[in-house]
């Protein structure tokens, strides 16, 4: 697509000036997107798939959505309005920062899809505009923007890194029909071999001696997002520390 063939979709008005209302919404299309996304992936949430779901016709929904790339951003802007970041900031940033992590973790593994969303051109919808507000609303009165951006890309990279992880593991063990625990045991043998081995110390220090391996996996995210908030509150003035919801 060149330059001038691509045409922002939110700056495409939804309904045309004249003419007889549409039969269909971007958000019902958009919602039927999801829905197929959902259960099958990305790859699966075809115009003609969607068309189907709605009962219109394939070539119809260019209408409304004149690209699959477009399509795309609709998808990913409508799922990132679930992230709850109403009452932002509060004045606890450490406390707005854990709620939104938590939402974007919780929103990824409801959609698993938008781990293979190419993220690193950002569209700009409504929904990610305000998460743009009201998070980095958090840490504006207490840091350049600059330095908020760095600190957000590092909190957003933390969250996204873990649960990309956690959504690739969850498809090994599917599709090798085993569950987490079950993989681990059928290791155990291997696992023990390399530590009597003796050659791999610091490998035998993680098996011996590590805790987090063994933890849940909400429990292992929350305590890597504790030392993510930690860096955070390196990098902030005293004066910024002082609402973190914790003593100095």
């Amino acid at each position: 697509m060149t330059d001038a063939e691509y045409v922002n979709i939110w700056m495409q008005p939804e309904r045309p000036a004249y003419g007889p209302k549409p039969a269909y919404s971007r958000a019902q299309i958009t919602e039927a997107a999801i829905r197929i996304a959902d259960a099958e992936g990305l790859e699966a949430a075809t115009m003609r798939r969607i068309a189907t779901g709605i009962g219109a016709g394939a070539m119809s929904l260019y209408r409304y959505v004149p690209s699959r790339d477009n399509l795309v951003e609709l998808m990913a802007d409508r799922v990132m309005g679930e992230i709850d970041v109403a009452g932002m900031p509060s004045g606890d940033w450490r406390a707005d920062l854990n709620r939104y992590a938590d939402g974007l973790r919780a929103m990824w593994l409801r959609h698993p899809w938008i781990a293979t969303v190419q993220r690193s051109l950002p569209s700009f919808g409504p929904n990610q505009l305000l998460l743009i507000e009201r998070l980095m609303g958090v840490l504006d009165a207490s840091v350049s923007i600059d330095e908020n951006l760095g600190l957000i890309a590092m909190l957003n990279s933390y969250v996204e890194g873990t649960v990309r992880e956690e959504i690739s593991s969850a498809k090994e063990f599917r599709r090798g029909g085993l569950s987490e625990s079950e993989w681990m045991a059928r290791s155990h043998p291997y696992i023990d071999r390399l530590v009597r081995s003796g050659k791999y110390p610091i490998f035998t220090k993680i098996v011996m001696e590590a805790r987090q391996p063994h933890l849940s996996r909400d429990d292992q995210f929350r305590y890597g997002l504790q030392r993510v908030l930690d860096c955070i509150a390196a990098a902030l003035p005293s004066s910024g520390r002082v609402s973190d919801g914790s003593s100095e």
